[in-house]
């Protein structure tokens, strides 16, 4: 580690960014689980020379597109703009022309009950099935588009590194609250606060780009993605939160189905991941009613009704899929 660098600056020291910023056959499965016990992770990671899951280099500038170079606690590119590394080890590479509000994406509240609430391992099958997802293929570098507080890279990337595969992580979030809790608990990877709208990083650079629960933005992934990458998607199936719903709604509406992007991509796969938790007590309650968007779009009756329950068992649907970009 370079004397005095943060741990973000220090993994980099070995690299050079490059590059510029320019611009089925389907599987459906159904799993159920009974509820689960709190879960931690048996894997641990190595921090000795075999570790194999490093950040991801080659960051560009969100100004002009110039590669980013690092300089003790600073990213600069060649035409002098500089960006500094948080002492949380994330850099901040939104322009605030480019943010649409003073404090845009999930509030702080928001990351604090989605970290509480995952930490007890309730969508830990999810977590699991996506890191499966995710190492039926190799790859040398990985996105995620939409990271929150990162729990389910944290998960990915100790199920590659148990496994000796070789992989640099990058990850961005709208969200400076998320990616401050993420950036804390990971130094592997590259923490970004930034928007899937502008993505910083060199043109086809990104093998597997994740989207979790997140907005695709098909101009973008396009362009950052190489020519055999996988775009691995994560969003809610009809029956995901039913029985939430039905308690904060005075009416629940399906929404027709539909794929996530457009007809530019081939899906490759599709995985339905479903099975029940039992929420124990009016905290946790409020934790998923709170890292939802639900709790903006209920009204007062309804996040009250919520609010009053001391026990709920849910229904956690999700659709798991991988596209590719048509030739």
């Amino acid at each position: 580690m370079l004397r005095g660098a943060s741990p973000f600056i220090s993994s980099f020291a070995a690299f050079v960014a490059i590059g510029s910023c320019c611009a089925p056959n389907k599987l459906s499965i159904r799993l159920t689980f009974a509820a689960e016990l709190p879960y931690t992770s048996a894997m641990t990671i190595s921090q000795d020379k075999s570790t194999v899951i490093r950040p991801f280099p080659h960051l560009c500038c969100p100004l002009d597109g110039a590669g980013l170079t690092p300089n003790d606690k600073t990213w600069r590119c060649e035409h002098g703009h500089s960006f500094d590394v948080a002492k949380q080890g994330y850099v901040n590479l939104l322009p605030v022309q480019n943010k649409r509000s003073k404090d845009p994406g999930d509030s702080k509240a928001m990351v604090q009950a989605r970290a509480r609430f995952l930490a007890e391992g309730f969508y830990a099958p999810l977590a699991e099935a996506l890191a499966a997802t995710v190492l039926t293929a190799p790859a040398d570098s990985l996105l995620d588009a939409g990271c929150g507080e990162g729990y389910y890279l944290r998960h990915v990337l100790d199920t590659a590194a148990s496994r000796g595969a070789e992989l640099s992580a990058a990850a961005l979030d709208i969200s400076k609250w998320a990616v401050q809790a993420a950036a804390k608990r990971d130094p592997r990877v590259s923490w970004l606060v930034a928007s899937n709208s502008s993505v910083p990083v060199p043109d086809h650079s990104i093998d597997t780009l994740l989207c979790v629960f997140g907005f695709p933005v098909e101009t973008e992934f396009k362009r950052v993605l190489s020519a055999d990458g996988r775009l691995i998607m994560v969003d809610p199936a009809p029956s995901h939160l039913h029985e939430l719903k039905q308690v904060i709604y005075d009416e629940v509406k399906e929404k027709p189905g539909s794929l996530p992007v457009s007809d530019a991509w081939t899906l490759v796969s599709e995985e339905r991941v479903t099975f029940s938790v039992e929420l124990p007590s009016r905290e946790v309650i409020h934790d998923l009613l709170a890292m939802t968007p639900h709790l903006y779009r209920t009204s007062s009756a309804g996040r009250a009704r919520a609010e009053a329950l001391t026990s709920l068992t849910v229904t956690v649907d999700i659709w798991l899929r991988v596209f590719t970009l048509n030739v």
